[in-house]
């Protein structure tokens, strides 16, 4: 039996226009993000066999497939849900997401200084690689992170709240070669609502996840 399984799109296909087009929301959606679900699970198979035939020769890629690809199902899974058609702009306090305005101004001096810096990481990030937003439970801090391959250099224990996918993938057949484009573009579509509530979420849990000294 499965563990993972497709999320349904929050939306349809073109919610997202002129933005990202529906072709590329769907197969993004419907066979990338699929092949992670599968691919997640599929390993989960082979390390049982694995296991019940003592035979680990193969473990340490297996280890490095179910990183790769259940990472990829999580952010993807973020991902969706960090889109509307009528986001955009900037968290204010008007808007009801005051607490995730004030800490984006705490954590990189301004809105401003946050936008670039993760635009700049976005773009610069190679292979399966991601934008991130995250909570730091240690210094109570967002910071930005480059998450290469899904899952690498990251810091442990942070919350991814905002992803950006700039993979080839996600924008390709509308952007061309053009990357830096479809990044400053996805600032149009960005749902605060749904990263202020990753960042409350994130911050309530707090550093439960760390042992105390």
């Amino acid at each position: 039996m499965a563990v993972y399984t497709l999320p349904e799109l929050p939306y349809d296909y073109a919610a997202l226009e002129p933005v990202i087009n529906p072709q590329i929301v769907e197969l993004h959606h419907d066979k990338h993000h699929a092949a992670y679900v599968k691919g997640a699970n599929d390993t989960l198979e082979q390390l049982a066999e694995a296991r019940d035939k003592e035979q680990w020769g193969s473990i340490n890629g297996l280890e490095k497939n179910l990183a790769f690809h259940l990472s990829g199902h999580i952010l993807h899974s973020i991902y969706w849900h960090n889109m509307t058609g009528d986001g955009g702009g900037e968290p204010l306090a008007a808007d009801g997401v005051g607490d995730l305005a004030d800490a984006v101004t705490e954590s990189f001096g301004s809105f401003a200084g946050f936008r670039t810096q993760l635009t700049k990481a976005a773009a610069t990030t190679q292979g399966s690689g991601w934008g991130v937003l995250a909570y730091e439970p240690l210094s109570g801090r967002l910071i930005v992170e480059q998450v290469y391959d899904h899952q690498g250099n990251v810091g442990q224990g942070s919350t991814p709240i905002l992803v950006f996918d700039p993979w080839e993938h996600a924008f390709y057949l509308q952007y061309k070669n053009q990357k830096v484009d479809f990044i400053e573009a996805m600032w149009a579509v960005v749902d605060w609502q749904d990263v202020a509530r990753r960042y409350a979420v994130a911050k309530e849990r707090g550093d439960s996840l760390l042992l105390a000294p």
